[in-house]
């Protein structure tokens, strides 16, 4: 199954909440494990991924440092403000180290996850 978050499949960050310019939040699209996103540090962020058209979505992998929550939502509308969550969990503290998490399930998102 391809990787529906990827900009070769037309999904963009369309919104962040913070960006560096060496790690700016596209490069979660870019399907390469090189690349990454950094955040200010400033809590909580956000991240919206909008895509071309309706995906299923069964599977989340975050690959992160030092994140205490995540929330995942999706949207079914053009309206970005009009979004329900789908995941929220609590990841394992990990003392630099790398967290590696998959979040499973399945759904549908029209055109904004976030």
């Amino acid at each position: 199954m391809p990787d529906a978050a990827l900009s070769s499949y037309g999904a963009q960050v369309v919104l962040a909440t913070s960006s560096d310019e060496n790690h700016p939040p596209e490069n979660i699209v870019d399907g390469k494990t090189e690349t990454f996103w950094i955040s200010t540090g400033v809590f909580p962020q956000e991240l919206m991924i909008r895509f071309p058209d309706n995906k299923s979505i069964f599977n989340v992998s975050i690959h992160s440092y030092n994140i205490k929550r995540l929330r995942i939502e999706k949207g079914s509308s053009d309206d970005a403000y009009q979004c329900e969550a789908v995941a929220d969990t609590e990841f394992e503290h990990t003392e630099s180290s790398l967290q590696a998490n998959d979040i499973s399930g399945s759904y549908i998102s029209k055109n904004i996850f976030r």
